[in-house]
């Protein structure tokens, strides 16, 4: 427990320096004409820590929280990816907006209902994104647990399964919120043929036994993150038979 808060404390002091660095920046100008292209990784990855933890600001450097070699794939198996394009999202964000650039539909589930708050004028204000906010219930011994620290007596069983209120296959589907395990066994059986599941955060050791029995082949991207000190890793799940048939996740991998 003791572990956990320095590891909680560490990070908000980080989050707070780092702003404070930003507003600072800004002040002096730097930075006004807006990010460097993402094709400039370097300075577009340190131009990013000014906006840690922001989701709104993170959207205006044109990226989603991912690794940015799983941000340079995802997008081009989107230019390869005949529409329209059908997009689940557990966990909204930055990343909803990226999607919400290059698919026809977005669904996007929110366990956090101030955090929903925070972006639901701007996912409203985008016609092809419909946000469900469905927080978790209490009680002990939940039946579809979280493995996030405080979340220990919060049963997601309704926000795992709003999925199912989307009706036919789902093109790709973001794994990025609350009890993924269990996310990641519904995602599944949801998935088109030749779709892609996107699992943020893969190396996580509470994430790799799900990962690795869900039956489908998984590519790793490791690497810098937007906003991030350290590297991380998001991972892209598919059928094996989906790098056979179909021209955009041959192109994702060769």
């Amino acid at each position: 427990m003791l572990k956990d808060e320095l590891l909680v404390g560490a990070k908000q002091t980080y989050v707070a320096a780092i702003r404070t660095v930003g507003r600072g920046l800004s002040s002096l100008g730097v930075g006004k004409s807006g990010p460097p292209d993402r094709s400039h990784r370097l300075a577009h990855w340190a131009y990013s820590l000014t906006c840690v933890h922001d989701s709104l600001a993170i959207s205006k450097l044109g990226v989603p929280w991912w690794s940015y070699t799983a941000i340079d794939k995802i997008d081009r198996w989107f230019t390869s990816r005949p529409h329209p394009i059908r997009v689940f999202e557990y966990g909204s964000g930055a990343s909803t907006i990226w999607l919400a650039d290059r698919a026809d539909e977005i669904y996007s589930v929110e366990h956090h209902r101030g955090f929903a708050e925070y972006l639901s004028p701007t996912l409203h204000s985008i016609p092809t994104v419909k946000l469900f906010v469905v927080p978790p219930t209490p009680g002990a011994g939940p039946k579809t647990p979280s493995g996030k620290e405080g979340n220990e007596n919060l049963d997601f069983t309704d926000y795992v399964t709003t999925i199912d209120q989307v009706k036919g296959p789902v093109d790709l589907i973001v794994v990025d919120g609350r009890a993924r395990q269990s996310c990641l066994a519904r995602a599944r059986g949801r998935l088109a043929e030749d779709g892609i599941i996107v699992f943020d955060n893969s190396a996580r050791r509470r994430y790799r036994e799900a990962i690795a029995g869900c039956g489908l082949v998984e590519k790793k991207f490791r690497g810098l993150v937007p906003t991030l000190p350290y590297p991380d890793q998001t991972s892209v799940l598919y059928r094996s038979s989906a790098c056979r048939s179909t021209e955009a996740t041959r192109n994702m991998f060769d």
